[in-house]
C-alpha cells in the first residue's frame, strides 16, 4: 500500500515512536475491498464448522503472546497486565463465537397447516469495520469473529493511535478473509462508501459515529454503531460499601485511565451516606490505583492517549473540589499522565457531569430519593451503560428496569459485569446494534425467507388473486 507514514507514539513516554504504518489511499481501499469480495462467496459456501475453524486457529495463537502484549501496552499506554488480559479474552471470545455459530446461524424450518416457511441467515458480503484505540484487540474481534462465522469477509481500519498489535493479529487470518487498511478520515470514508461494502461496523465517539452513520445512510448500507456513554452508578441506601465492592467500583471508573465507553462516569449516593461513601472510595483508590508506566508491573492506571486528551482532562479535574486518588509511581512529565481524581461539590450542570469525560476524572453527587436520582441518571442523550448497587437483588433489578441504558450492571460496573452471552450496546444516542451474545453474531446476517402458503400447496384451497394473507 502507498501513502503517507503515520508514526505511532507511546503516550507514556513522550518522544518514543513505537512503530509506523502507511496510510491507504482510496485506490488502496478499493483494491482491499475487491480482494475481500473475491474471497467472500467461496468462503460463505463453506460449512459453518470450516468457517469457525479459522477463528479457533487464531484464538490459539493469542495465548501467552508476551511480545504482542508489550506492543499493545507501548502503543496504547494500557498497563501490561490489562493488555495480556485483553489479548487472552479476545481468544476466549473467538472460541465462544465458534461454539455458538452453528446454532445461531441454522436455518429455521416451519411446516404446518399455514404452509411451509424457511428462514435463512445469509451473510451481507464484505463488512467494513472502523475500530478504536482504547481496546483495539477485543473491540476488533467483536466484529471479525461474528462476521467470519456468518460467511462475510471483512476490511478493518484500525485507529491510527494504536494500530500495531491488532494489525499483527489480523495478519494471522487467511489472506482475503481479513484485510487491514490504515489511515484517518479519507481512508475511513473510502471504506464506508465503497459500493461493495454491504455492512459497516464502528466503535468510537459520537462525533465520528454521526459522520460514519451519515455516510452509511447515504449509501443505504446498514451499520452497527457502538458509541459513547455517560454511565451513572447509583448506590441505593442499602448498598454494600465493603472493600471488595469499592475496589470494583474504583477500577470500573479508572481501568484504561477511564478511557472506556462503559466506565462508571457519574456516581450517585444518598445524602445520608455521602461521607461514608467518599471515605470508602478514597480508601479503595489507595489500595488499587497506581498511576505509572504501562510496562511497570505495579501500574494499574496508565497515561491517557494524547497531549490534547491530557490537557482537556486536567481542566476538568480543576472543577469543583478535586480529591487526588491513589499513588503516583512515575514522573508525570514523561508522558500524558492525568492523576485519577474524585470531584466533589458539583451539580448536574457541570460539564464533567453532563458530558462524557472519557478519562480518570469522576464526579460524585448526592440525591434525596429514588425518583430524584432516577430522573437525573436518565438525563441526557447518552444511554450506553449504568449500574445499580443494593444489598437487595430484587430491589436492584426493579430499579434497573427503569434505567434508560442498553446494559445495566448490578453490584459492579465495567468488564467484571460483562458476560459472553449478554448482548451489549446502547440506546438513545449511544448507538444501535449489539455486540456479544447471540445477537452479536446475528448482526452480521440478513434474514431471508422462502414461503409457500398452504393455499397453494398441492390440494390447497387456493386464494383470490388480490386477496390479503390470512
Amino acid at each position: 500500500m502507498s501513502g503517507t507514514v503515520i508514526a505511532v507514539d507511546n503516550p507514556g513516554r513522550i518522544g518514543e515512536v513505537v512503530g509506523e504504518v502507511k496510510t491507504a489511499s482510496p485506490d488502496d481501499v478499493a483494491a482491499a475491498v475487491a480482494r475481500a469480495d473475491a474471497a467472500q462467496r467461496q468462503f460463505a459456501a463453506l460449512p459453518v464448522a470450516d468457517r469457525v475453524a479459522v477463528l479457533e486457529r487464531v484464538a490459539g495463537s493469542l495465548e501467552d503472546d508476551e511480545a504482542l502484549a508489550e506492543l499493545l501496552a507501548r502503543e496504547s499506554g494500557k498497563p501490561l497486565g490489562d493488555c495480556r488480559g485483553e489479548i487472552r479474552f479476545a481468544g476466549v471470545y473467538l472460541r465462544w463465537v465458534a461454539s455458538r455459530a452453528a446454532e445461531v446461524l441454522a436455518d429455521a424450518h416451519t411446516d404446518d397447516p399455514s404452509g411451509r416457511l424457511l428462514l435463512r441467515r445469509r451473510p451481507f458480503g464484505v463488512v467494513g469495520a472502523i475500530t478504536p484505540w482504547n481496546a483495539p484487540v477485543i473491540l476488533t474481534m467483536l466484529k471479525v469473529g461474528p462476521a467470519l462465522a456468518a460467511g462475510n469477509t471483512i476490511v478493518v481500519k484500525p485507529s491510527p493511535l494504536a494500530p500495531l498489535a491488532i494489525a499483527r493479529i489480523l495478519a494471522r487470518f487467511p489472506d482475503g478473509l481479513v484485510t487491514v487498511v490504515h489511515g484517518e478520515v479519507e481512508t475511513g470514508t473510502a471504506l464506508v462508501t465503497h459500493p461493495l461494502v454491504r455492512k459497516v461496523a464502528f466503535t468510537g465517539g459520537e462525533a465520528a459515529g454521526r459522520a460514519i452513520g451519515a455516510l452509511a445512510g447515504q449509501a443505504i448500507t446498514p451499520a452497527v454503531l457502538e458509541l459513547g456513554g455517560n454511565d451513572p452508578a447509583v448506590f441505593l441506601d442499602d448498598a454494600d460499601l465493603s472493600d471488595a465492592a469499592m475496589d470494583r467500583l474504583v477500577m470500573g471508573s479508572f481501568q484504561s485511565a477511564g478511557q472506556v465507553c462503559m466506565a462508571a462516569k457519574r456516581l450517585y449516593v444518598p445524602e445520608a451516606r455521602y461521607a461514608e461513601f467518599r471515605d470508602a472510595y478514597v480508601a479503595a483508590a489507595a489500595r488499587v490505583v497506581v498511576l505509572g508506566d504501562a510496562l511497570d508491573p505495579e501500574t494499574t492506571v496508565g497515561p491517557v492517549i494524547s497531549a490534547a486528551a491530557a490537557s482537556r482532562l486536567r481542566a476538568l479535574a480543576a472543577l469543583g473540589s478535586p480529591v487526588p486518588l491513589g499513588r503516583v509511581a512515575v514522573d508525570v512529565a514523561r508522558g500524558h499522565y492525568v492523576r485519577p481524581t474524585l470531584l466533589t461539590g458539583l451539580d448536574d450542570a457541570s460539564p464533567v457531569v453532563a458530558e462524557e469525560q472519557f478519562g480518570p476524572v469522576v464526579p460524585v453527587l448526592t440525591y434525596r430519593d429514588e425518583e430524584d436520582v432516577l430522573a437525573r441518571a436518565n438525563a441526557g442523550e447518552l444511554g450506553l451503560g449504568a449500574s445499580v448497587w443494593s444489598a437487595d437483588e430484587e430491589r436492584a433489578f426493579a430499579f434497573a428496569r427503569r434505567f434508560e441504558a442498553g446494559f445495566t450492571f448490578v453490584n459492579t460496573h465495567g468488564r467484571t459485569g460483562m458476560a459472553l452471552r449478554a448482548p451489549f450496546g446502547g440506546v438513545k444516542r449511544s448507538g444501535f446494534g449489539r455486540e456479544y451474545g447471540d445477537e452479536g453474531i446475528a448482526e452480521y446476517t440478513q434474514t431471508c425467507a422462502i414461503h409457500l402458503p398452504a393455499a397453494f400447496r398441492a390440494g390447497g384451497a387456493g386464494m383470490g388473486a388480490a386477496a390479503y394473507p390470512v
